[in-house]
């Protein structure tokens, strides 16, 4: 049996939903970005408490749809993005589609929908997002974050960034050593 959860988007979170399923007696095959396969039928008790249990780490179980499609999307993007160090031989487009089973088309409308932002506008933001950590954790360089992240040049990063953050990569990573810094003072 296949459940779906929102806002799954970590490893922590991944611990969180084991950790309930263990204290529902409840034996999981897998668990996944926003997906968890358990290998016994639950019960409507056990569903039910597992969906109290989850609200209060923050995550929601999901039995609409369209609303599961969206967790999906999201989930491969976050994998795409944050989790996997391979490129992808095709265009995430092909890719989430091809991860899917869906017509790309499809999904990008059921997502700007329901989300209000299109499929591509996510994937920036968790890109940028993925920049900042990369600045932060200071292993790799401009260049390096742009290839790992698959952008055309440091340039297109950088311009990038500024439309979202408003600061430029090194200015945001100078911002952040700097309030550090202070933190350590403390």
């Amino acid at each position: 049996m296949f459940l779906y959860v929102k806002y799954m988007v970590s490893l922590r979170c991944k611990m969180v939903v084991k950790e309930q399923l263990q204290l529902l007696g409840l034996h999981c095959a897998n668990v996944d970005l926003g997906t968890i396969e358990i290998i016994e039928t639950i019960t409507q008790v056990q569903l039910e408490q597992l969906r109290q249990n989850l609200k209060k780490f923050g995550l929601e179980l999901l039995d609409n749809q369209r609303n599961i499609l969206i967790a999906q999307i999201k989930a491969v993007i976050i994998e795409m993005i944050h989790y996997s160090d391979e490129v992808p031989k095709s265009k995430a487009s092909d890719y989430i589609s091809e991860k899917l089973g869906y017509d790309y088309t499809y999904l990008a409308n059921t997502f700007s929908e329901v989300k209000g932002i299109t499929i591509q506008q996510f994937i920036i933001l968790n890109k940028i997002e993925r920049v900042k950590e990369l600045l932060l954790y200071d292993e790799l360089n401009l260049t390096e974050i742009s290839y790992k992240l698959h952008y055309s040049s440091v340039a297109h990063l950088s311009n990038q960034f500024k439309k979202i953050t408003g600061l430029s990569p090194s200015y945001y990573k100078k911002l952040k050593k700097k309030r550090f810094k202070n933190l350590e003072d403390l």
